[in-house]
């Protein structure tokens, strides 16, 4: 029997590198074959922070970047491909994310700009690749984001079990999954994720993050400061709704700050800690109540603080998607090698109740070997 074997590249918020994960759905089975993982060289993350920031981008900075993430991820597929000792002929596509470089599905003129060009990935690979997943639901009148819920509603859905799929890494997102087939499956951004606490150690200690919160420990929860930074509107802005890091950015949180500086460095990141949190348990409350058993991906997960900090404020069953089959830190990566699956097979990819879009649209566009 031929295998079904798809790649999924992924290059989150966090920006921390690309994912690049081997997968086979045979018979609408789900496997994880195999797992690679490339932090981003400095150079490169560098330049992705500095545009993510509000930095000017010229067009030629913008096509050289887009070229250089277009061939880290081809590489990234061959070295998968040479870790598994699979032959790059039996894939039958990627599916390339790409870096986001700017979400702006609210603005007159609505888009949403990844880089990393899929022309190189599929020529360096010899593989079809699918890309730019995100522009056709915004054509559709939808946010572009999250993407993820339909995937989850594929590979997690229960008959028995009100679930709800949380993602945690630089923005947060839910995927809500009622038993009751009748009612909606619908997801939307929640708001911050790892974004801003990464931001805020990168200025104080140079680090890129907060290894398991330890650092965010040792401060205490500033309750004053909390409240303000959840005054923020897009907490209490309907649903659907998407956001990114060039909203939840270090100006954000430095603006929010300026009125609020008696507070020690480490009492600002558990805050911010505590905001992840929160933000994420009110909307599951909000919106969830029902919820059974609550299921975490992405980065977040390694973070004890935040892990501790959302079970104190959710009070219910927190579990990760490890014991759903898939480690959490390859969730995405998988959506994205099944919504390339998707696109391959005509099949739509978006789900308009988490998106806003008008209809299901069959989404990316194919790159042929």
């Amino acid at each position: 029997m031929q295998r079904d074997y798809y790649i999924g590249l992924m290059s989150g918020t966090s920006l921390d590198g690309i994912d690049a994960g081997l997968y086979d759905f045979t018979e609408q089975k789900t496997q994880v074959i195999d797992f690679y993982y490339q932090a981003y060289p400095v150079e490169i993350k560098e330049k992705i922070q500095a545009i993510s920031s509000g930095s000017p981008l010229s067009i030629e900075k913008y096509g050289e970047l887009d070229t250089q993430l277009g061939e880290f991820y081809a590489q990234a597929c061959l070295s998968l491909l040479k870790q598994s000792n699979i032959e790059a002929s039996a894939i039958k596509a990627i599916g390339s994310h790409g870096q986001t470089l700017y979400h702006s599905p609210n603005s007159p003129l609505p888009f949403s700009l990844q880089a990393g060009d899929p022309n190189i990935i599929c020529h360096r690979t010899n593989i079809t690749t699918v890309a730019d997943f995100r522009r056709k639901d915004i054509a559709a009148g939808g946010q572009g984001a999250p993407l993820v819920p339909a995937f989850h509603q594929a590979l997690f859905y229960n008959p028995s079990k009100n679930n709800v799929i949380v993602n945690i890494g630089g923005i947060a997102n839910i995927t809500v999954l009622p038993k009751d087939v009748s009612q909606a499956v619908y997801g939307f951004d929640t708001g911050p994720g790892n974004t801003l606490m990464n931001s805020w150690i990168t200025q104080h200690k140079n680090k890129s993050y907060d290894e398991n919160g330890d650092w965010a420990a040792t401060g205490e929860i500033q309750s004053s400061l909390l409240s303000h930074l959840k005054n923020d509107s897009y907490f209490s802005k309907a649903i659907p709704k998407s956001t990114g890091t060039e909203y939840f950015s270090e100006q954000w949180l430095r603006q929010k700050l300026s009125t609020h500086t008696q507070y020690k460095a480490e009492d600002i990141q558990h805050t911010l800690c505590q905001l992840t949190a929160e933000t994420i348990a009110e909307a599951i409350l909000l919106t969830a109540p029902e919820t059974d058993n609550i299921f975490i991906c992405g980065g977040g997960i390694h973070n004890k603080t935040l892990m501790d900090c959302l079970g104190s404020s959710l009070k219910k069953p927190i579990l990760s998607t490890e014991a759903l089959g898939v480690p959490p830190d390859q969730v995405e990566a998988m959506a994205f090698a099944w919504l390339a699956k998707q696109c391959i097979e005509r099949l739509t990819g978006n789900l308009p109740e988490a998106t806003g879009a008008d209809s299901p649209v069959i989404l990316g566009g194919i790159y042929q070997a």
